[in-house]
């Protein structure tokens, strides 16, 4: 693979390290992070925060209710959601709410590759009895995030990279490490790190591509790695990047999956995935303008 240039790398990326073209994070963020640091705040004080904003509770309920966490019953209160999911899990889903809401719009197959992803690092979490599923889960629907900065801050590049994608059938990483010197999962991990997210969730984002990199989020990493793998080779992948990740052996024999788990895994996947197939057309239909007369 060629080499790129040190200081257009750098350049890159000072750019992604500056990001300004992904939308702000909503000042709830910063005020829920204070309040979750007073041990006598409560679930239902940080719910009622929340709710202040009525479109990202709303949003903030649907991503709860998806099937990628697979809660046997409907949860109707945030304050109820962040009993279940943790702090940590819903400043996640905070952001994603925020940052998802421009790929919805622009980028729907990725959307529905994020979702899928989740689903699958859920159904892995659960079979290999990790105590905090539910973070699993939110790595695995930020782990591509990296696409959207570079997509958002980067336009002309990223437009370079789609097409090297279609004229040389090459990876989209690939072809991102020959345009910047860098690829979206490293992206995704400073974007974790600037949102004070844990290291339960940096890692399984900055090293979904090589879990090897993970310095003690080993596990995770290889879940989200496969999550990513194994969605895509069941068709929920990236318009014109075609090409299916290998599986690194490391990780591999970290999950440590018999064929029968395989079978298993791939029979609870997919019975979850028509329920987020009908989420994400939920957000598209959302999204369509209303014809005149039709209102």
């Amino acid at each position: 693979m060629p080499t790129i240039d040190e200081d257009k790398r750098d350049h890159f990326k000072k750019r992604l390290r500056e990001i300004k073209s992904l939308p702000t994070l909503p000042g709830v963020v910063s005020k829920l992070t204070k309040m979750a640091e007073d041990p006598e705040t409560t679930s239902e004080q940080m719910g009622k925060v929340i709710s202040k904003d009525h479109i990202l509770a709303t949003k903030l309920l649907k991503l709860v209710n998806s099937a990628f966490y697979g809660f046997p019953q409907r949860i109707s209160s945030l304050a109820s959601a962040i009993i279940l999911l943790g702090f940590n899990v819903i400043k996640s889903l905070i952001i994603s709410a925020s940052i998802f809401e421009v790929m919805e719009k622009e980028d729907v197959e990725l959307w529905e590759h994020s979702l899928g992803c989740a689903v699958v690092s859920s159904v892995l979490a659960k079979r290999l009895g990790l105590s905090e599923p539910e973070e699993i889960s939110t790595a695995g629907l930020i782990h591509d995030i990296g696409k959207v900065a570079i997509k958002m801050e980067l336009p002309e590049e990223y437009e370079a990279i789609q097409q090297m994608v279609q004229d040389r059938k090459i990876s989209v990483r690939e072809a991102e490490l020959q345009v910047l010197g860098l690829e979206h999962a490293e992206v995704g991990g400073w974007l974790a790190k600037k949102w004070n997210l844990p290291q339960k969730l940096i890692e399984p984002v900055a090293c979904h591509h090589d879990p090897r990199l993970a310095k003690t989020e080993m596990l995770s990493s290889s879940i989200v790695h496969f999550g990513d793998i194994m969605i895509r080779g069941l068709g929920y992948g990236h318009f014109h990047d075609i090409w299916i990740p290998v599986l690194n052996n490391r990780a591999w024999r970290v999950l440590e999956l018999t064929p029968e788990d395989l079978d298993q895994v791939l029979e609870e996947v997919e019975d979850k995935l028509w329920d987020v197939k009908g989420f994400s057309l939920e957000i598209q239909a959302e999204q369509e303008p209303v014809e005149p007369g039709n209102e």
